[in-house]
């Protein structure tokens, strides 16, 4: 499917066969359109322009410089009820040349693949980083990293997504809706599937040639109830999470299967006991759990955002300057461990190479509840200098850096921010056995957290009162709030190996201009003791 007018002609069938189905009212439905796409360059000419931009970089004055020539594709499907309400691919091919010149950056991009247009982009980034001298304070100095001459790497999918007919994307969404809209109380039903598809190529002055291919995925389903009165409505969404998987990642999640569980409890929370404000134990499922680390362990260890380079984006951190919190600030109990890595298989931030050209490998953020390391590039491993020379560890990046287009210059992102499981075999059962008061969490749902990333407040999808060792009716209006290092500290059980699951989030933000970020994180249930929480519902 090339042209606009074979995607209409597709976009038609697709309607007709989920009609046909029974399940659509094609009067409803809205098939989008969308450009011809461009073909990428075969692989001996992509090799042949990126040598040209670094050749010309080079000629130009560049010290260092690194070329990206990349394709990257979006594909959706977002339905309501029994309706189609968008359909939308796109696909974007083109090249990103960065030059370092007298220890100042520049960047240049082109969608024009040609050797001409390589080679102006190139001088374009040359002569930027020319301009930016004067507002130099002290020179980029980039960590040593070593060369990959011929190499390649693939994402764990097994089925691209992007061969799957558009109708069958749609029919299998509309059977799920269809499914849940069967519950009582069910008023209405949003679901999609969003696939991403990355070719990136890479190479540098350095003698690194990198060829990679990336798949990720999200299924996006929310169900809404409403009461008879009209009075309240309640949701539940979230229960499938983005993944760096392909369509078999789908099929797994056997979404008309597990539609009218969504569904039903969206109906409980309608009749759900509003919770008393107080202090809980709180058992914080995997699916919940990922987001409070992203927001009070993600993002505020990233080194660019705790030295202030990064502020306007959600603020700077509290886990700042390096000097005065590196191996002093105790995050949380002796047994948490959290890794930042890029390598889990099926995890949003995995990648074989990062946009450095750097193979990246583990590294301990928090180690045995002190903080241990941030997250960095090539140019920032050197700042922790000291840090590392103390601990008798190599200077080098820990391979965070990220572009979210060819057009876009890459800088720090987050990898895979995780915690590790605990020793003893236990879970999530064993967790709410070990409990005599407390609230179950399980979902992530709104959170609110301040520009240092001290202060925050977060909800969920579901909740359940735990009373002496069981689980007992479902709760409604929980939110709870906490102290970045009051709230890790309070820890007291976590799960083991068999109970770790991966939670993402499929376009996270950062920098001016803005980029989004695929990331997941890793974690086991967790309990954490006497924490606050607030009811949402309460009005004035």
């Amino acid at each position: 499917m090339k042209t606009r007018r074979d995607f209409l002609k597709q976009g038609g069938m697709a309607a007709a066969a989920v009609a046909a189905s029974g399940v659509l009212n094609p009067a409803h439905a809205i098939i989008s359109t969308r450009p011809g796409a461009a073909e990428m360059p075969p692989e001996d000419t992509v090799r042949e322009l990126m040598m040209t931009a670094l050749n010309t970089a080079r000629s130009a004055g560049a010290s260092y410089s690194d070329v990206r020539i990349g394709r990257y594709r979006n594909s959706i499907v977002f339905t309501r009820e029994q309706q189609i309400v968008n359909t939308a691919d796109t696909d974007s091919i083109g090249a990103g040349v960065r030059a370092l010149v007298d220890g100042t950056w520049g960047f240049g991009a082109t969608k024009t693949l040609t050797r001409d247009g390589v080679a102006a982009a190139a001088r374009e980034a040359v002569a930027i980083a020319k301009a930016n001298r004067i507002a130099r304070d002290q020179p980029v100095q980039l960590a040593p990293v070593q060369s990959y001459p011929n190499a390649t790497w693939k994402s764990s999918f097994t089925i691209d997504p992007f061969t799957i007919p558009v109708e069958q994307r749609a029919e299998l969404l509309l059977k799920a809706n269809a499914e849940a809209m069967k519950v009582k109380g069910v008023q209405f039903v949003n679901s999609g599937l969003f696939f991403v598809k990355e070719d990136r190529n890479f190479a540098s002055t350095e003698g690194s040639v990198i060829a990679q291919t990336i798949v990720r995925t999200s299924v996006p389903f929310t169900v809404t109830a409403v009461s008879a009165d009209r009075s309240d409505f309640q949701t539940r969404g979230g229960a499938v999470a983005p993944i760096g998987r392909g369509w078999e990642y789908v099929l797994e999640q056997d979404l008309v299967g597990n539609a009218p569980k969504w569904a039903e409890e969206a109906v409980q929370k309608l009749t759900a006991k509003s919770v008393d404000v107080g202090r809980y134990d709180l058992v914080l499922h995997p699916s919940h759990l990922w987001l409070t680390i992203h927001e009070s362990i993600g993002h505020p260890t990233e080194l660019d955002r705790a030295m202030g380079y990064e502020a306007n984006y959600a603020g700077t951190s509290f886990v700042s300057p390096p000097d005065k919190v590196l191996g002093k600030l105790k995050y949380g109990p002796e047994f948490m461990n959290v890794r930042g890595d890029r390598s889990e298989p099926g995890a949003c931030a995995t990648i074989g190479y990062d946009d450095e050209g750097v193979k990246p490998e583990d590294f301990l953020i928090i180690k045995n509840g002190m903080f241990n390391d941030y997250q960095t590039t090539r140019e920032q491993a050197n700042w922790l200098k000291w840090w590392y020379d103390s601990k008798n560890t190599p200077v080098r990046s820990h391979g965070c850096s990220n572009a979210d287009s060819w057009s876009s210059v890459q800088f720090q992102r987050m990898p895979n921010v995780s915690l590790l499981p605990g020793t003893r075999d236990i879970g999530w059962n064993d967790l709410i056995s070990a409990t005599d008061r407390g609230i179950a969490i399980i979902g992530d749902g709104s959170f609110s957290i301040d520009q240092q990333r001290y202060n925050a407040q977060f909800g969920g999808q579901v909740f359940y009162e735990i009373r002496n060792g069981k689980i007992g009716g479902m709760l409604k209006d929980v939110a709870y709030q906490m102290r970045t290092p009051d709230f890790w500290n309070s820890m007291d059980m976590i799960g083991g190996a068999k109970s770790y699951q991966l939670g993402s989030s499929f376009n996270d933000g950062k920098g001016q201009p803005g980029q989004s970020n695929a990331v997941s994180h890793g974690c086991v249930p967790s309990r954490f003791k006497q924490i606050n929480v607030i009811n949402t519902g309460r009005k004035a």
